[in-house]
């Protein structure tokens, strides 16, 4: 069986690839990210065939911002796809929404801090509050989680100070920006290694390209989990 601690992002353009890269996985994969890059292309019919003829737990990353009305009637027509994992910003009146619109649903509603492609030049470039990105991200993760959110996305930089919170007991972290150990870091701005993340209090590690654009992605798949298992 699969560690599903690893979730592979499958941002390789529409949906037909998607599924050839989910097959020539097989059984080394159980967890799927699928992002706002495939939607348009296919990307909710792929998570529906992996859900409901593979047996794959799904992840929609769609990182949803809106008024409340708004977020709250998108997340409830994304649920009936049965998905394990929903993205949305973590400002706290779009959590809100986001966990009315999936009440009654398995789905769990996941909070974006601060992506991992960003950094506090960013940051100031968006008018973001001054301060330390670390800090800022746990804050950040602190609202979302007193909003209800069942759980973060932060880079592994902050999963420990988040892990730390009394409002992330009992609810999940999910860690992008993980690259195994000499792999190129490509967009990604605050990295670490798969067994990094996991020690720092990751239950989740999503690995994209170091997967799929290996000459034996099902092996790059088996040595990431190797890793998580020490």
């Amino acid at each position: 069986m699969a560690d599903e601690r690893l979730i592979v992002a499958i941002d390789t353009g529409d949906a037909l690839s998607g599924l050839k890269l989910a097959n020539r996985l097989g059984d080394a994969v159980g967890f799927y990210k699928i992002g706002l890059g495939m939607l348009t292309m296919g990307g909710l019919a792929l998570a529906r065939e992996l859900k409901d003829d593979h047996g794959k737990r799904i992840f929609l990353d769609m990182k949803l911002f809106d008024i409340g009305a708004t977020v709250e009637q998108a997340v409830r027509g994304l649920c009936q796809f049965d998905i394990d994992f929903l993205t949305v910003h973590g400002d706290p009146h779009v959590v809100r929404a986001a966990m009315e619109g999936a009440a009654g649903t398995k789905t769990k509603i996941l909070a974006v801090t601060v992506l991992t492609s960003l950094d506090r030049g960013d940051l100031d470039d968006a008018m973001i509050r001054a301060g330390d990105l670390g800090e800022v991200t746990t804050e950040r993760a602190a609202r979302a989680l007193a909003a209800g959110a069942d759980g973060v996305i932060a880079s592994p930089h902050e999963a420990a100070a988040i892990r730390a919170l009394s409002e992330a007991e009992g609810r999940l972290i999910v860690t992008p920006g993980v690259r195994p150990a000499g792999a190129a870091s490509g967009d990604q701005k605050r990295i670490a290694t798969p067994r990094g993340a996991v020690e720092a209090g990751a239950d989740h590690i999503v690995v994209g390209r170091p997967v799929w654009q290996a000459s034996d992605p099902a092996a790059a798949a088996r040595a990431i989990v190797d890793e998580l298992e020490g």
